[in-house]
C-alpha cells in the first residue's frame, strides 16, 4: 500500500522561503508523477506544481511560477518543492501527491492523481 507524508509546513513571513517534503513509502512499481495541490479556508483545491519522473518535465500554476520549484530524489522516494517570496494568499493546506505512468503529451496538472498525502498547513502572515 502506497503512503503520502508531507512534512516542512508552518510559519512564515511574507517573502520568506518554506521547503515542503514529500516522502513516497510503500511500492509504486514504477515511474510517476509527483505534484501538489492546496486548498485554502472556504475555497476549492487547486493545482500548485508536478514533476515526471525524470525530473524535467514541470508544470505550475500561474500563481506560483517563479516563486515555488519543485524537485525530486527517486532513490530516496521523495519529493520536494522549495516555495520563495511567500505571500498571504499562499497561506492553505498543501497536499502532496501521484499517479502511476510517463506522461510525454498530458499536461501533469490535467492527470487524475489518485494518491494523496494527509497534507501540511503553511501560513504566510506577518
Amino acid at each position: 500500500q502506497v503512503h503520502l507524508v508531507e512534512s516542512g509546513g508552518g510559519l512564515a513571513q511574507p517573502g520568506e522561503s518554506l521547503r515542503l517534503s514529500c516522502l513516497v513509502s510503500g511500492r509504486m512499481f514504477g515511474p510517476y508523477v509527483m505534484g501538489w495541490f492546496r486548498q485554502a479556508p472556504g475555497k476549492e483545491r487547486e493545482f500548485v506544481a508536478a514533476i515526471d519522473w525524470s525530473g524535467v518535465r514541470s508544470d505550475y500554476a500561474d500563481s506560483v511560477k517563479g516563486r515555488f520549484t519543485m524537485s525530486r530524489d527517486n532513490a530516496k522516494n521523495m519529493g520536494y518543492m522549495q516555495m520563495n517570496s511567500l505571500k498571504p494568499e499562499d497561506t492553505a493546506v498543501y497536499y502532496c501527491v501521484a499517479v502511476r505512468g510517463v506522461y510525454t503529451r498530458t499536461s501533469l496538472r490535467a492527470l487524475n492523481f489518485d494518491y494523496w498525502g494527509q497534507g501540511t498547513q503553511v501560513t504566510v502572515s506577518s
